[in-house]
């Protein structure tokens, strides 16, 4: 055999057992999604990749309402991808690097559009540093109102549900790829700039103050918040791990936001006693005073409440245990798809009950009658549609079913439950059959008919 021959021969074998033309080289390749396909959200998410971490350096000056960002975000190409895209509304995107390496950008709406100077291999753990800027805004978000960065008199605050992240950073903007994060804020002095996780401390140069914070417990991206303001910072320890509140200066220093704050350790070891341990690395809360935040977020380790709550002079705990309870429920166990949102909230709602009970307000089971006496039982707890997901039926309809549960199983199986649940699925995500599946193995039997009855049924269930 001549050496011209042998080397077709060997060439001819290579092909046929896999070896790759440039055609098969390009077909290893696909843009990843533009939209992992929740109608509850629609456009946000991207696929093709798995975030693990994001680093975020912000400098924010409250003068010009002006940010500028570099955001190192480590991801895994779950699929070959030739391009990819992040979730980034309405900010000017200066540079991009994968890998090191320059690569090629541009905007889609709100879409960063990134192609890669290669390739990426499925499997591939890839590096992205983006540099951007811009004047932040909120995000419309038609019949749930806006999310995202709100300038303030003083500073801002980036808050929102199911969206905000993608206002102030490039993000995956869903809650099933979950990331840790270290943050870099820096602000002019005298301000505080309050984020996620543990304090990492901060330092002074030339008139700014930049605040370190990091959460190394994976997070869903709306559960970020930055908060840049006057505030009254108190720091501690709680149990061993930092706690950190603050309150806005326009709000009174001894005042129902500042009482009801300084019971957060108090009130999350009463919810550690049915839940189990508590999730995470640091205790806290920010209570600001800005009239557009009307509702209370769960914002992980550090929850973020309105003003609207502390009226007529009464700390009100039962909203501190509300967004407590999701630190467990949302947070820690976080939903795979918008739809099942009543895991977050039935829960955090019946945890509102058990904390009343213990705190002397009301009983349980009074809650569990009142509630069951005015309920509108046409309307669905799970997948109850967008414009209800801040519903009743999803927040106190899943409240008794909750209840139901714990009748129909009893208090020792019940409470075993939700620890093992939240044990098992800690720093993941689940959708309502995998609760009920867990729920059925624990319990030793079917459940489904208690849960359609109480859920999606269109009348009221008979009482367990």
């Amino acid at each position: 055999m001549t050496r011209g021959r042998w080397s077709a021969a060997v060439l001819a074998v290579a092909l046929l057992a896999g070896g790759c033309t440039d055609e098969d080289a390009n077909a290893r390749f696909r843009p990843g999604a533009a939209d992992l396909g929740d109608p509850y959200v629609p456009g946000a998410g991207n696929g093709g990749y798995d975030v693990a971490h994001y680093a975020l350096q912000v400098r924010y000056d409250p003068a010009s309402d002006r940010l500028t960002g570099q955001a190192t975000v480590t991801a895994t190409a779950t699929a070959g991808l030739s391009r990819f895209q992040f979730d980034l509304a309405g900010l000017t995107v200066d540079r991009v690097r994968v890998d090191g390496a320059p690569a090629t950008h541009r905007r889609d709406g709100n879409e960063l559009v990134v192609t890669p100077a290669h390739g990426l291999p499925a499997g591939k753990r890839f590096t992205v540093e983006v540099a951007y800027g811009g004047v932040p805004q909120p995000l419309p978000s038609g019949e749930l109102g806006d999310g995202g960065f709100h300038a303030t008199g003083d500073g801002a605050i980036a808050l929102g549900q199911p969206e905000s992240a993608s206002t102030w950073y490039p993000v995956n903007d869903h809650p099933s790829d979950k990331a840790t994060y270290d943050l870099e804020v820096t602000v002019p002095d005298g301000l505080a700039a309050l984020s996620n996780g543990v304090p990492k401390g901060r330092s002074s140069k030339d008139g700014w103050t930049t605040w370190r914070w990091s959460e190394g417990s994976p997070m869903a991206s709306y559960l970020t918040t930055l908060v840049i303001g006057n505030y009254r910072v108190s720091t501690g320890t709680h149990a061993g791990k930092p706690l950190v509140t603050a309150v806005a200066a326009g709000l009174p220093a001894d005042g129902p936001a500042a009482r009801a704050l300084a019971r957060t350790g108090e009130v999350a070891d009463f919810l550690a006693d049915r839940f189990g341990p508590y999730p995470f690395d640091a205790y806290g809360g920010i209570a600001v005073a800005d009239e557009r935040i009307r509702y209370a977020l769960e914002t992980q380790t550090r929850p973020v409440y309105g003003p609207g709550f502390f009226r007529g002079g009464r700390p009100n705990t039962e909203v501190v245990a509300h967004e407590l309870a999701h630190q467990w429920f949302g947070d820690s166990v976080s939903l795979s798809r918008w739809s099942d949102i009543w895991l977050n909230e039935g829960f955090a709602t019946y945890a509102e009950w058990l904390w009343n009970e213990h705190d002397g307000v009301r009983t349980v089971a009074q809650a569990f009658a009142d509630r069951y006496a005015v309920t509108d039982w046409t309307k669905p707890t799970v997948d109850p549609g967008r414009a209800a997901m801040f519903g009743d039926a999803v927040y106190q309809r899943g409240a008794l079913a909750v209840h139901a549960l714990r009748r129909a199983v009893g208090d020792e199986t019940f409470f075993r439950m939700l620890r093992g649940w939240l044990a098992e699925r800690r720093n993941g995500t689940a959708t309502t059959a995998d609760f009920i599946g867990y729920a059925e193995r624990v319990a030793g039997r079917s459940l489904r008919p208690l849960f359609d009855a109480w859920l999606v049924g269109a009348s009221a269930p008979a009482l367990p």
